[in-house]
């Protein structure tokens, strides 16, 4: 059992708490055993994962399923998995796992593909991501100057979604613009002063939804490449949505609208 926090493993898993570590090793974070969990529902690739007797003990069918994927499985006592963690109150178990987004999103093809520029804040990013994967999107781009996909928040908000959802990042979003377009994609821009309402937008077409955060919202040059502009309608005196509560509205709309016209024929 590990139970001491300058062990070089221990070491090597806290410094994951940190960007640029994340970004120098390829690897992140999977905290609790929810996240374990989904990971391994899909069979994603584990590096190493770290657990405590007191969740062996609650979780032996996972700790079975995580022994067969990961290269390395360690005990460490209640002291080093709470180092390990970025949460208040771990529950138990902590992997690592190498940054590997193997699905790509689509630019061409049917539903709805979400394009996320500058959102800084990783509540939102992964609420966006599980809100994406429950309504069925195609994917999600972000831009390079979002917070990390893999930052451990994004991964709880996600609760679990990350590993469903086709991602990946742009180092220049406006490029994915003419390459969606000519794989027949409607490219929709959403700004406060537009004259249509997402729900006058016909969401059955294939189409690729630009969002910005709430505070700047989209960068002018990137809204001048969409082909129309939408907003959301809001009371007086409100100035904004968040962003996964937006990405929510339009991608439930499409689902609407898609469900309509299966129901009714028409």
């Amino acid at each position: 059992m590990l139970t001491s926090l300058q062990n070089p493993l221990v070491k090597q898993i806290r410094k994951l708490h940190q960007a640029k570590e994340r970004k120098e090793q390829q690897m992140f974070l999977l905290e609790g055993t929810h996240l374990l969990t989904e990971a391994c529902a899909v069979d994603y690739p584990l590096r190493t994962v770290c657990f405590t007797p007191a969740w062996q003990e609650r979780y032996p069918e996972l700790w079975q399923e995580a022994s067969k994927r990961c290269e390395r499985m360690e005990l460490v006592s209640a002291e080093v998995l709470k180092a390990l963690a970025t949460t208040v109150q771990p529950d138990g178990v902590v992997a690592i796992a190498p940054r590997c987004l193997t699905q790509t999103p689509p630019l061409s093809g049917p539903g709805v593909l979400l394009a996320l520029e500058t959102i800084q804040d990783p509540g939102n990013l992964g609420t966006t991501i599980r809100t994406a994967a429950a309504a069925s999107a195609a994917g999600l781009w972000v831009s390079e100057d979002s917070v990390d996909l893999d930052h451990p928040k994004v991964l709880r908000a996600s609760a679990g979604q990350w590993f469903r959802l086709p991602m990946a990042v742009s180092s220049d979003l406006a490029s994915l613009v003419p390459d969606s377009q000519a794989g027949g994609m409607q490219v929709v821009a959403t700004v406060p002063n537009a004259n249509l309402t997402y729900w006058e937008l016909d969401l059955r077409l294939p189409t690729l939804i630009l969002l910005g955060n709430e505070g700047a919202g989209l960068s002018p040059d990137l809204v001048a490449l969409a082909d129309k502009q939408v907003k959301i309608p809001l009371s007086p005196g409100v100035e904004s949505l968040n962003v996964a509560i937006a990405a929510a509205l339009i991608l439930y709309e499409a689902q609407r609208q898609v469900h309509s016209i299966l129901d009714f024929g028409f």
